[in-house]
């Protein structure tokens, strides 16, 4: 066994006495709250430090760490300090460096997860079969033993893919489960054969002498429960033990921790249930909720003192999260007394809802909206997918707003949209060779580096684009087997699709659909396992959604290279737009959280998969959203979404009927949601007289219109009965007669807003066939037509 050669050479000599470091004064605990000094100063036995959003946790942390050195509790490297990211372990190490007035070496036991089990399993890798230089495999090397694993056994790739296998086996190993620990109720995963190729591969990478990223949890916590030695020797070396954001821990990072804490129970957890986002990652909200259980007689610290944001911004938060039952409870509260309420506007639909964000943010720079001017960098959309944000880059690039995608590349630079946009290109000009040497062997057609060579010989040689190439190759059987089979296919798609967009019989959106199909590249999406691929169909969605506003292929694709190239990486101020889940840790002065709708937020696949535990996830979502707002936070919703150029109706969010009624301020006229545009407009200019005549002669108009009876409306007063009413719902809670649902018949004349006037001619559920005097014979919701007599009555 590989240990120290002492436990001297473990505890390296440090300067400082414990019995001169006790007299040494700590002027950091003056610059701290009673909750956070109560953190601070509890030092023996378990502590749980429940730190609410923005209420200072990081300075608490760092200056317990300071006040275990200084009072001569521990020596540095007695200290074992755990967080999730470098970039949070070295702010700690800063931090801590700047209390004590000078930097701080000699901590070693400072870091991630995964860089301290490293340290660890180098110096224990014999007990698990591994040699202290083991190699610690990416993603990539991972896949690639994946895959020739599954080659070996005769399974077919496609249909199991390694991408797959490999999240099935990171799942087992983020719950500390080796191949023999499995759970039966697991056992039939990937065919009945995950298991199995777990034990394959576990036994690989010991001949490989190779480990993956899960394993470096996994073989320490092996090591512990088959080793006491080893265990003893690190609890009694690691003497504190402190974890950073406990709430997002795995259950191999909690059995790694509860070991070395159960000795001396020294240890000091950070983190807020109320935040815990990344279920979908293996997080366990449990780990945090059970903590009293794990360690009786622990001290709870509330730090509940919000140092971000305005009052009404909390208690907006605060009534959100309350609905949640899996939690462990506590108020924020703040000093500031002003402050915006929470905004809260409807909109007819995604693209409106962009062009008043963008138009909210230009006069809220420019100082127009009744409050202090703001700089772009002081504003940030937060949206729940990713496939949202094309509507507001769309919409910025358009009308020169600069702005940055944090954490991923933006909409039109994304690997799928290039993919999609090169097919599309190919279909307008087959000529164009950058995009077919994109997208000829993607997806996978067997056209590996050779077969490609050969078709830019063959189009070098005579002259012609690759397309033709391709072509020429084909006649002369320069290529064989699957490769030429899927390359004939192909150019067969490229002149079809061209033949299509020259004849214009098609429409240009569904032609782009027929162009993601037939080339195979929806179907690999679908067929794709990572976790990453369903955002990816819905970005694509997204991207033919955004073809409804061009009259052609053509006239899209040059839309889209002009913006980009228009819009260059200028220094200077933007706008920041991020999914929910990457803002985590951040603060704005302005936030918008657009898409407030039930399906989209909270995601109805999250609650598919999870069920009540997925709702409260993404709950927790949305205090997260609204906890990064310092001073002003705008919730948006709209009434319809188009998805593969259909209207769909979008009930709004459940979430926004837990906004506390005394904290929001609604923008929107009651009556516009779900009817027509111009209610941003109308909301952001009208005197408080003018809204309450408005509103009284929509809720008249309202009574009328069936656009109001849909089944998810009626849900909407049947909730709104339920429970107690708050403001936002009590702005849609409209008068609404219940028998005059589905009252169309055949031979009916209706009105539509986008579509005109029309006959019905067919009815099926809610869905209502009709032959338009103008734009022909559609399927629409009938929630979206009224009577062509009451056309004039409705606030289209």
């Amino acid at each position: 066994m590989s240990e120290f050669s002492d436990e001297d050479a473990f505890e390296a000599a440090v300067p400082l006495s414990r019995q001169a470091a006790a007299m040494r004064p700590s002027p950091w605990l003056d610059d701290l709250n009673p909750a956070q000094r109560q953190a601070v100063e509890a030092l023996d036995g378990p502590v749980l430090m429940l730190a609410g959003a923005g209420t200072g946790k990081t300075k608490a942390l760092t200056a317990r760490i300071a006040h275990l050195m200084t009072t001569g509790r521990a020596r540095p490297n007695e200290i074992l300090a755990v967080t999730f990211t470098n970039k949070a372990a070295r702010e700690m190490k800063d931090r801590v460096g700047r209390l004590l007035g000078q930097t701080v070496e000699g901590m070693p036991w400072l870091g991630t997860f995964h860089a301290i089990c490293v340290k660890l399993l180098r110096r224990h890798a014999e007990l698990v079969g591994l040699k202290s230089n083991f190699t610690i495999l990416d993603t990539d090397d991972q896949q690639r033993l994946l895959k020739q694993l599954i080659v070996a056994e005769n399974i077919d790739e496609k249909r199991w893919p390694p991408r797959m296998l490999a999240g099935l086996i990171d799942h087992w190993k983020n719950r500390a489960w080796t191949p023999q620990k499995v759970p039966a109720s697991e056992a039939s995963a990937f065919n009945h054969r995950g298991t199995e190729l777990y034990d394959y591969y576990q036994r690989r990478l010991k001949e490989l002498n190779a480990v993956d990223f899960g394993d470096l949890l996994l073989h320490m916590v092996t090591i512990f429960q088959d080793h006491p030695d080893v265990l003893e020797q690190y609890q009694r070396w690691f003497r504190y033990i402190l974890v950073d954001e406990y709430q997002d821990t795995n259950v191999a990072q909690y059995l790694w921790l509860r070991l070395l804490a159960q000795s001396h129970k020294n240890i000091c957890c950070v983190g807020d249930d109320d935040q815990s986002i990344y279920g979908w990652r293996g997080a366990e909200v449990g780990n945090i909720l059970r903590f009293e259980k794990d360690f009786p007689g622990a001290t709870v610290v509330r730090l509940e003192q919000n140092y971000r944001s305005t009052p009404h911004i909390l208690a907006a938060a605060s009534g959100v999260i309350d609905a949640n039952q899996g939690r462990l409870g506590k108020t924020l509260w703040t000093a500031e007394e002003q402050g915006e309420k929470v905004r809260l506007i409807g909109h007819w639909d995604g693209d409106e809802e962009a062009r008043w964000v963008g138009e909210e943010i230009e006069s809220m720079a420019k100082g127009t909206r009744g409050m202090r001017s703001f700089s772009l960098d002081d504003m940030a959309i937060l949206v729940r997918a990713s496939h949202q944000m094309r509507a507001f880059e769309d919409r910025f690039l358009t009308i020169g707003l600069p702005y940055r995608v944090i954490g991923g590349p933006r909409f039109y630079e994304r690997m799928e949209i290039r993919d999609a946009m090169a097919y599309f290109r190919l279909a307008v000009s087959p000529d164009d060779d950058l995009a077919f040497e994109r997208i000829v062997n993607t997806p996978k057609r067997g056209l590996g580096d050779k077969a490609q060579q050969k078709i830019q010989i063959a189009a070098r040689e005579n002259g012609a684009s690759l397309v033709d190439g391709a072509r020429i190759l084909l006649q002369d059987k320069g290529l064989g087997g699957k490769g030429a089979a899927e390359l004939r296919v192909l150019v067969d798609g490229i002149a079809r699709w061209h033949d299509a967009v020259r004849a214009g019989e098609r429409s240009h959106i569904e032609l782009a659909e027929v162009i993601l199909d037939e080339s195979g590249y929806t179907t690999f999406w679908q067929n794709e396992k990572s976790p990453e691929a369903p955002g990816r169909l819905e970005n694509l969605k997204e991207l033919v959604k955004a073809l409804e506003g061009f009259e052609n292929l053509q006239g899209f694709l040059e839309h889209v290279a002009l913006i980009m190239d228009n819009e260059s990486e200028s220094e200077g101020a933007k706008v920041s737009i991020m999914t929910l889940h990457g803002a985590k840790g951040l603060e704005f002065p302005a936030v918008f959280l657009p898409g407030w709708e039930d399906g989209l937020f909270p995601s109805q696949r999250s609650m598919d998969e999870s069920g009540l535990k997925g709702l409260e996830e993404e709950r927790r979502l949305a205090y997260v959203g609204i906890t990064r707002a310092e001073e002003v936070c705008t919730i948006s919703f709209a009434a319809n979404r188009r998805v593969y150029g259909q209207w769909q109706s979008a009930l709004p969010s459940r979430f926004i009927d837990e906004l506390p009624a005394d904290h929001v301020e609604v923008l929107t006229p009651p009556g516009l949601y779900g009817g027509g545009y111009g209610a941003a407009g109308m909301a952001a200019s009208a005197s408080p007289q003018i809204m309450a005549e408005s509103q009284s002669d929509l809720h008249d108009r309202a009574s009328r219109a069936d656009v109001y009876n849909s089944p998810g409306w009626r849900r909407l007063q049947e909730r709104s009965q339920q429970r107690p009413m708050s403001q936002p719902r009590e702005s849609r809670n409209m008068v609404v007669d219940a028998e005059a649902v589905s009252s169309f018949t055949e031979g009916d004349r209706v009105f539509h807003q986008k579509f005109g006037y029309g006959t019905v001619t067919g009815l099926e559920g809610d869905k209502v066939d009709v032959s338009f005097d103008k734009a022909g014979s559609k399927k629409l919701v009938g929630r979206f037509l009224v009577e062509a007599a009451q056309a004039g009555d409705v606030p289209f």
